[in-house]
């Protein structure tokens, strides 16, 4: 069976079953139920809700440049730099980090980082610790900013979403931009994201699995329909005890969506049926209790499940994530 068609059958059994086990309320509106009999049926990514202050302002050294244009490379200084992207009559901002020792005119493996709900990329950087693990294993890191701090990840989340953000354009403008600054290796990219961040972050990999090595997500949930072109790679962290993201399912997907969150299992038991990889079984080297994955291989599907964890990034998170990402192949040359 073709790898569109696994998904769309399986995205279908999986939007079937929580119907069953979360039924609409008796009198409530045809139209808020979402039909299962549609072959990629929508599904949402959670509203994210910080769980510590919002970290001071950029302290590190950033030396801001104008919006790139496309085509033309320019030079990338070390460090964090703040950045613009045009899109139509909107510069979208975003942060970039490269590493201090990166050999001059060397492509980066590249690290898309996508900041939760109502924070900024500023907190997600904070938040996360990419710097340090990027600079360790050699990784750039772009944090894009989304629209009031917000993602459209497909029927999540509230601004973006309510305004018809097409934040995937968004993505695929960076990472050319990147690509055709010399920055990012065009074979090695990869997204990560935090919460409604990690939504978007799957809804990327659905729609352009053919430009993405791999995924991580954390607190996060499928927000769309997923038919990806091929395979995908997915490391995942949830807490049993998260409010937001619900580990066993429930819920509402956002403030006017009445469908209730998949169960962060079953969630993984997709990704895992669209590559038709063995069982997760498997435990993740160096890695704490409740991390297990299909049999290591190309394509690995792994969660890490936090006993009574909430609605935060884990502090062993992020060198997981690297580590994960180092342990993929590259895509096929163009």
């Amino acid at each position: 069976m073709k790898i569109a068609a696994r998904a769309a059958a399986v995205t279908a059994a999986l939007m079937l079953a929580m119907t069953a086990a979360h039924p609409q309320p008796a009198g409530a509106a045809a139209d808020e139920t979402p039909s299962a009999s549609t072959t990629a049926p929508p599904s949402t990514s959670p509203p994210s809700t910080p769980t510590s202050p919002t970290p001071a302002s950029e302290t590190h050294t950033a030396t801001p440049s104008a919006a790139p244009s496309a085509g033309s490379p320019a030079p990338s200084p070390s460090g964090t730099t703040e950045h613009t992207i045009a899109m139509g009559d909107w510069d979208r901002p975003y942060l970039l980090h490269v590493p201090p020792d990166r050999a001059d005119g060397e492509p980066l493996p590249l690290i898309v980082a996508l900041h939760g709900g109502l924070n900024d990329p500023q907190y997600v950087r904070e938040q996360s610790g990419l710097d340090a693990v990027a600079d360790a294993q050699g990784y750039a890191v772009a944090y894009p900013k989304g629209l009031l701090g917000t993602w459209n990840a497909g029927a999540c989340c509230w601004f973006a979403r309510w305004a018809g953000v097409d934040d995937v354009a968004f993505l695929d403008r960076l990472i050319d931009t990147l690509v055709e600054q010399g920055v990012a290796d065009r074979r090695r990219v990869f997204l990560t994201g935090f919460s409604n961040g990690g939504g978007m972050a799957y809804r990327y990999a659905c729609e352009r699995a053919g430009r993405v090595a791999g995924v991580a997500v954390v607190s996060g949930a499928l927000a769309i329909g997923c038919t990806p072109e091929r395979p995908i790679s997915v490391l995942a962290f949830h807490g049993t005890w998260d409010p937001s993201v619900p580990y066993y399912g429930g819920g509402n997907l956002d403030a006017d969506v009445k469908f209730p969150f998949l169960p962060v299992r079953l969630l993984m038991e997709f990704w895992r049926w669209i590559g038709g990889l063995t069982a997760m079984s498997w435990p993740l080297p160096d890695a704490p209790d409740g991390c297990v994955g299909t049999a290591p291989g190309p394509v690995r599907v792994a969660l890490c499940t936090i006993q009574r964890g909430g609605h935060k990034w884990p502090s062993f998170a992020s060198g997981m994530i690297a580590s994960f990402f180092d342990a993929r192949p590259s895509l096929p040359a163009a």
